[in-house]
């Protein structure tokens, strides 16, 4: 294993959930934090984790720099566990390019045509799963910003849905206890969604194509197809539909997860529900942020490739590469002050926390983030959370159809929360 000096306690039998059965890895690691204080280690499947929780610790978490402790490389460790190689191989148009200045408004407008196509779909009265709702209705704004011409409805999209339904790399975090199996079949069902996606987007590119003048294509596909212009058709029409894959991948699982807890939320908060339903953007907008910030299930960490000092506020440790240090949201989320296991979307003024007297540092809390490391798709998300929160509330009258307050999936150590089983919604036109 990798040094660390002098060296934490080390969490004697515990171990990360894609490494052995676990029935709870949150709780799993709240236990090792009760035990062994703010800093310790977990030796888990041939990894060392560093594992911390203090103020200090957790800020200079997040000022570690990228090129010494690589959130990038740790995020790909993880998916890697589910998608395959080739995915990763040669992209040329990244999920960091989404967000280019005018890229959100069309994305935006995008979701408008999303939740029209849904609320037609849903009709007048019915039962719906929350989070197959959300997820459905991700899928259709993503792949109608980025998968290219015709691909956000009819055969094209449900082929897509399946192929992105199987091709999700959140199951690497979600379900890591299925990661064995997974890495045993060789990535068979994963490598066959990937072919599919590759004929869907491959089969839009040629509509692209065909359509093509001398006045650039701007929409994010247009850029994905112009980035691959220099290469024969079979390569281009692969590495398109690779970037298009790994941009949905990427951005859409967590995204419908958060708007699911905040629909979940809202529905059992009248007061709220009904301001939201009448338009109240600035508390739609706390709300989506509460309601994530309770649903996070991440496990934050960076791979160390270079030494690097790092202090807790009680010891400076020498990690060595090779070591991954981390922090898990969900338990500073809910323990670093008064009140913070209940949902009060009050508490947010704006992005950030209306008051944080009550906390040893304002980054042990958060939704999307802090500083460099923050989620680049927060002003995005929020406003996509936000629109979409308003037009089906205002839309429908919405019940409950669950007893008790849904659960997150107990082996998920990583994004946000997944409901362990359906969530059964009633709905009727306003």
């Amino acid at each position: 294993m990798p040094a660390i000096t002098p060296m934490p306690p080390l969490a004697d039998g515990v171990g990360l959930p894609w490494d052995i059965a676990v029935d709870d890895a949150v709780a799993e690691l709240a236990h090792a934090r009760d035990a062994y204080g703010d800093t310790f280690v977990v030796d888990s499947g041939g990894d060392r984790y560093l594992f911390t929780f203090s103020a200090q610790g957790v800020e200079s978490f997040y000022a570690l720099p990228e090129a010494q402790a690589s959130k990038g490389v740790a995020d790909f460790l993880m998916l890697r566990r589910k998608l395959p190689d080739e995915i990763f191989l040669g992209r040329r148009i990244l999920p960091g390019g989404l967000f280019r200045r005018g890229d959100v408004a069309t994305y935006l407008s995008n979701l408008d045509h999303a939740l029209v196509e849904t609320v037609t779909e849903l009709g007048d009265a019915g039962t719906v799963d929350v989070f197959a709702l959300t997820r459905r209705l991700g899928h259709r704004m993503g792949l109608a910003s980025w998968a290219g011409p015709g691909n956000d409805t009819g055969d094209n999209f449900e082929r897509l849905v399946l192929a992105f339904d199987t091709l999700d790399g959140s199951d690497a975090f979600v379900h890591p206890d299925a990661m064995a199996a997974v890495a045993a079949s060789g990535k068979k069902a994963e490598r066959a969604a990937l072919a599919d996606v590759g004929e869907v987007i491959g089969a839009a590119l040629e509509l692209h194509n065909g359509t093509e003048s001398n006045d650039p294509d701007d929409s994010l596909f247009g850029r994905i197809a112009a980035a691959w212009a220099d290469e024969p058709d079979d390569v281009r029409r692969t590495g398109v539909a690779g970037d298009v894959a790994l941009i949905h991948i990427a951005s859409m699982s967590n995204l419908a997860a958060a708007l699911g807890w905040a629909l979940v939320d809202l529905v059992g908060h009248p007061h709220e529900r009904d301001l939201v339903a009448a338009g109240d953007r600035t508390l739609a907008d706390r709300c989506a942020l509460e309601s994530t910030r309770l649903a996070q299930r991440s496990i934050m960490a960076r791979s160390v490739l270079e030494p690097v000092e790092f202090a807790d506020g009680t010891t400076t440790y020498r990690v060595d590469p090779g070591s991954t240090i981390a922090t898990l949201l969900p338990l500073t989320n809910t323990s670093a002050g008064p009140g913070l296991t209940t949902w009060d979307p009050l508490r947010w003024d704006r992005h950030r926390l209306a008051d944080t007297s009550g906390l040893a540092s304002a980054q042990l809390v958060t939704s999307f983030g802090h500083g460099k490391h923050s989620c680049p798709a927060q002003p995005f998300s929020l406003a996509a959370m936000s629109k979409a929160l308003i037009h089906l509330l205002s839309t429908y009258h919405v019940v409950a159809q669950w007893t008790s307050y849904p659960i997150p999936v107990p082996a998920q150590i990583g994004g946000v929360a997944r409901a362990a089983g359906p969530c059964p919604l009633a709905y009727r036109r306003a």
